[in-house]
């Protein structure tokens, strides 16, 4: 019986620890996806901005193209047809006008453009420790959310700051999400505090596995991420975890069941009742 007909899978999260050069994050990308395809992987994952981690503006629309020109995209499309699996990249940095898209890719195993996604909440925030961010001053952010049907599962995709708006993930699941993926470029300080309970709460809410791919470690252009990639059940259970900021790739068997059975459990997706809010 195939990976599609059981109902069953192995999935993969590629976690690293990108850098400013496009051709150096290109070919780690290449060779981790590799990887996990030959450990058995039939779906993999990469995190948010795998092609290029760039604090400065300037450098950042230096080094980035259309999604014609990006030449991390065309690589990571041809090994998802050499190695017949469904491949998401987290993200690239894909030039439009005066801006810049955050923008996913679902491959399909013949190496297509399944669906594509433009992150729809932008980072705009300042931090205790003088850390402070503005996407919306270089990125543009999207207006559509995406469930795209494979062969595997119907997977909703989201990217990093998405993850703290359960609103967006309740949607994917009643459009018919089972998988829903957050791959991420999280701070250090911000994932600490929220990156696991975040990713276990968008789980146990939507009865749906959450697979979410990070960036770690100190990067070239200062930043710090807080890694630990995660693949966590529809229950809440962690199944697989990166060791903390390191680079590498895990593992975990996918059963489509669970959802079913998670859902049947704590129906909530079918419980919600409209309602109004009063001021008292």
């Amino acid at each position: 019986m195939s990976e599609a007909a059981s109902g069953r899978f192995v999935a993969a999260c590629v976690q690293m620890r990108g850098g400013r050069d496009p051709a150096a994050n290109r070919d780690t990308a290449v060779r981790a996806v590799r990887e996990a395809a030959e450990a058995g992987a039939a779906y993999v994952q990469t995190p948010e901005t795998t092609s290029l981690i760039e604090r400065d503006r300037a450098a950042l629309f230096d080094k980035v193209g259309s999604q014609e020109q990006d030449a991390t995209l065309a690589a990571l499309r041809e090994v998802a047809r050499e190695k017949t699996i469904v491949l998401q990249i987290g993200s690239l940095a894909i030039r439009e006008g005066d801006k810049i898209a955050n923008r996913a890719f679902l491959i399909d195993a013949d190496g297509q453009i399944h669906a594509a996604y433009d992150k729809l909440h932008l980072y705009d925030v300042d931090l205790p420790n003088g850390e402070s961010w503005r996407e919306s001053a270089t990125y543009t952010g999207g207006d559509c959310a995406i469930v795209a049907a494979t062969p595997l599962a119907a997977i909703g995709l989201t990217i990093c700051y998405d993850l703290r708006f359960p609103a967006l993930y309740r949607a994917l699941a009643e459009a018919g999400a089972q998988v829903l993926t957050a791959p991420a470029c999280f701070t250090r300080q911000t994932g600490e505090a929220h990156w696991h309970v975040l990713q276990r709460a968008r789980a146990i809410e939507t009865g749906a596995f959450m697979i979410s791919a990070a960036q770690g470690g100190r990067h070239e252009d200062g930043r710090e991420t807080f890694g630990h990639s995660l693949i966590i059940d529809p229950w809440g259970r962690i199944l697989a975890e990166a060791d903390g900021d390191a680079p590498g790739i895990i593992l975990a068997e996918i059963d489509l069941a669970r959802v079913t059975e998670a859902r049947a459990r704590i129906p909530t997706l079918s419980h919600a009742r409209s309602f109004t809010v009063r001021r008292a």
